[in-house]
C-alpha cells in the first residue's frame, strides 16, 4: 500500500474532484467511508448532491473561517492523502478502509488519537483499491496541525497496516531514488510517441555524459554538443560554475518555453557538485605506448570490475558504495560501445541498475578511479572483431550485479536489491547474444583430439566437482581452444586453471565452461613467464609439496568473496 500526500488551498475544489466522475468516468460510486466525528454529510449518499457537497465543504472549513478572523489561517490549508492498495491485495471493505484512514490521520498528526482538537477530515472511496483523505489543517484550538514528515510517518504506518491486514508488503525505499515522472509527464510522453517521460530521457542522457567524460568541463561540453537537448550553465558571481539546467529538444510549456530540469532534480547524484566530485582528478590511462604494446582496454575494464565483489566483501561501506556507483557508470557507457543489436538490453540494464547505485551511504568516490579510468579508455576501443571483449566484460558484470544485490540485501536496501535482480535479467540476455559469435569462433579452432583429452585430464584434476559439467557443455570446445593457445604462448594450462578456479566461485555460474573460458582468455593475454621463472616456480612447488595424505583437489572457489545468487 502506498500513500501520496499534497497540500492545497481549495477545499471545495478537492471535494468536487473526489466526488466527480474522473477523467475517464472511472468513478461509479464515490462515497464517504469515515470522517472526523462519524457524522459528516456524504454527498455520494444524498438525494441532493450539490446541497450536501456544499454542506460538507462548510463543515470542513468551519475552523478555517474562525482562524481567518484571527489572522491565523495557513495559506495552504488543505491536506490531501491518497492511499492505494497493491494489485495483488484482496478487496478491502468500507469498514477496513475507514479503520486504515483513521490510523493514517492519527499517525501523521492530522487527527491524533484521543485528541478532541484534531483536524476535521473525511475519507472518500471511489474505487475498490484506494481512498482519498481530505482535511483542513486548522485544529479545534485554531492552531495549525503539526504534520511534519507526514509522508514518512504515513509510510511507516502503512508498513504496519500491511502486516496487520495480511496485505502485500511494498518494497520501500530510502528516499534516494530519482524523482518519478508525474502523470501529466507520462501522458505527454505517450502523446508525443515516447515510452519514457522527458525527465527519464534526460536522466539517461546526463548519466551517459558522465560515463563518457574525464573532467567536469568535458561533461558540460559533451552535454552542449548533444543535439537533442538544451543546456543552461549557471555561474557564481566569481565566475565559477554553480550548476546546470537541461531541457529536452521540443519539450516546451504552454508558452513555448523549454521545460528545464536541474541535475539534482533528475537524480540526487546528478547535481553538478556530485558530478564534479566524481570527475575531478580522474586518472586516464596513458596512450603514448606503441599500439602493439598497449594493454587491451576491455581486459583492463574486466579486471577492474572483477575486483568489485572482493571490495564489497572486504571494504568499508563508503568504499563499497563508490564501486557500485562506478559500475553503474560502466553500464551507462556500454550502449555507446556495443553493436546495435545489443543496445536495447544494455540500455535497459543501465536504466534499471541506476536505482542500485545510490543509498543513504555516502560514496567515497576516490576509491573507484581504476574502473572509471578503464571504462573511459574504452571510448577509443569500441567492440571490434568477434566481440570477445564485450562478452568477457558482461560475464564479469553478471558476477558484479549479483554481489551488489547481496551487499544491498545485507543492509536492507530493498529497492536496490530489486533493481539489481531486474538488471541481471537484461544483462543475461545481452551476454548470451554477445557471447554467441566469439564462442563459435573459438570452437572452430579447437585443437586435436589428443590435446583435448590432455586438457580434460587437467580439468578433472583441478576442478573435479565441475569437470563433467564442463566437458558436457557446448562451450568445452572453446575452453579447450583457449587452453591450447595459452599453452602455445608459454603459459601452463593447469596453473591457469588453478588460478581462475580460486578467483571466484563457480557455484552460481550458468555455464562454468564459459566462465572459465573468459577468465583464461584474459589471463593468457598477459606475458607468459620466462623459462627461468617457470623453473623457479617448479622448484618452489616441489619444496612445498604436501604429503599424499594432505593432498586434496580444488573442489571450488568457495573461499572467494562473491555471494551465492541467481545462476548466471
Amino acid at each position: 500500500m502506498i500513500a501520496k500526500i499534497s497540500s492545497g488551498k481549495d477545499t471545495a475544489g478537492l471535494i468536487r474532484y473526489l466526488y466527480g466522475p474522473g477523467r475517464a468516468n472511472e468513478r461509479t460510486d464515490p462515497h464517504l467511508v469515515a470522517s472526523w466525528d462519524g457524522f459528516a454529510p456524504d454527498p455520494g449518499r444524498s438525494n441532493d448532491f450539490n446541497a450536501t457537497r456544499k454542506l460538507l465543504v462548510a463543515d470542513l472549513d468551519l475552523r478555517l473561517h474562525q482562524a481567518n478572523r484571527l489572522g491565523r489561517a495557513p495559506k495552504q490549508h488543505v491536506w490531501h492523502c491518497s492511499l492505494r492498495a497493491s494489485p495483488e491485495d484482496r478487496t478491502l471493505s468500507d469498514d477496513e478502509w475507514a479503520a486504515i484512514g483513521r490510523r493514517i490521520v492519527a499517525a501523521t498528526g492530522i487527527a491524533p488519537e484521543g485528541d478532541p482538537d484534531g483536524c476535521r477530515w473525511v475519507a472518500v472511496r471511489h474505487a475498490e483499491d484506494h481512498i482519498h483523505i481530505a482535511a483542513t489543517k486548522v485544529r479545534g484550538d485554531l492552531r495549525t496541525a503539526r504534520h511534519w514528515n507526514d509522508y514518512l510517518t504515513a509510510d511507516k504506518e502503512l508498513a504496519a497496516i500491511e502486516k496487520d491486514y495480511g496485505l502485500q508488503q511494498v518494497i520501500r525505499g530510502d528516499r534516494t531514488a530519482a524523482k518519478r515522472p508525474t502523470r501529466a509527464e507520462r501522458e505527454k510522453a505517450l502523446r508525443t510517441g515516447h515510452q519514457r517521460a522527458a525527465r527519464e530521457r534526460l536522466r539517461s542522457t546526463v548519466r551517459t555524459a558522465v560515463s563518457d567524460a574525464t573532467s567536469p568541463d568535458e561533461f558540460l561540453d559533451i552535454l552542449a554538443r548533444t543535439d537533442t537537448v538544451h543546456v543552461d550553465i549557471q555561474y557564481f558571481p566569481s565566475g565559477d560554475i554553480r550548476g546546470y539546467k537541461i531541457a529536452l529538444e521540443g519539450d516546451t510549456n504552454a508558452a513555448g518555453d523549454p521545460i528545464w530540469h536541474s541535475g539534482s532534480k533528475l537524480a540526487p547524484d546528478l547535481s553538478f557538485p556530485k558530478i564534479r566530485e566524481r570527475l575531478t582528478d580522474l586518472d586516464t590511462p596513458p596512450t603514448t605506448a606503441p599500439e602493439n604494446r598497449r594493454p587491451n582496454p576491455w581486459h583492463q575494464a574486466t579486471a577492474a570490475a572483477e575486483r568489485i565483489p572482493i571490495r564489497l566483501a572486504r571494504s568499508d561501506d563508503a568504499t563499497a558504495q563508490a564501486h557500485i556507483a562506478a559500475f553503474g557508470e560502466a553500464l551507462d557507457a556500454l550502449p555507446l560501445l556495443a553493436p546495435k543489436g545489443l543496445r536495447p538490453q544494455l540500455q535497459q540494464a543501465a536504466i534499471v541498475f541506476e536505482r542500485a547505485t545510490r543509498s543513504r551511504i555516502r560514496a567515497q568516490q576516490d576509491q573507484a578511479r581504476a574502473l572509471r579510468s578503464a571504462i573511459r579508455a574504452l571510448r577509443t576501443a569500441p567492440v571490434t572483431g568477434d566481440g570477445s571483449g564485450l562478452a568477457m566484460f558482461l560475464d564479469v558484470a553478471l558476477l558484479v550485479v549479483t554481489a551488489a544485490a547481496h551487499w544491498h540485501q545485507l543492509r536492507q536496501h530493498n529497492q536496490q536489491v530489486t533493481a539489481a535482480h531486474q538488471t541481471l535479467t537484461h544483462l543475461q540476455t545481452a551476454y548470451q547474444e554477445a557471447a554467441r559469435a566469439p564462442l563459435a569462433s573459438l570452437a572452430q579452432r579447437q585443437p586435436p583430439t589428443h590435446t583435448i583429452e590432455r586438457h580434460a585430464k587437467q580439468l578433472r584434476a583441478v576442478v573435479p566437482d565441475y569437470a563433467e559439467e564442463v566437458l558436457e557443455d557446448p562451450a568445452w570446445s572453446a575452453l579447450a581452444t583457449v587452453l591450447t593457445e595459452a599453452e602455445t604462448a608459454g603459459h601452463d594450462p593447469e596453473r591457469l586453471l588453478q588460478h581462475v578456479a580460486r578467483q571466484h566461485t563457480l557455484d552460481d555460474a550458468h555455464s562454468a565452461a564459459q566462465v572459465l573460458t573468459w577468465r583464461i582468455l584474459r589471463l593468457s593475454q598477459r606475458q607468459a613467464p620466462s623459462a627461468r621463472a617457470r623453473a623457479a616456480q617448479t622448484r618452489s612447488t616441489v619444496r612445498i609439496a604436501p604429503s599424499p595424505a594432505q593432498v586434496s583437489p580444488v573442489r571450488s572457489v568457495k573461499g572467494g568473496p562473491a555471494p551465492r545468487g541467481p545462476r548466471r
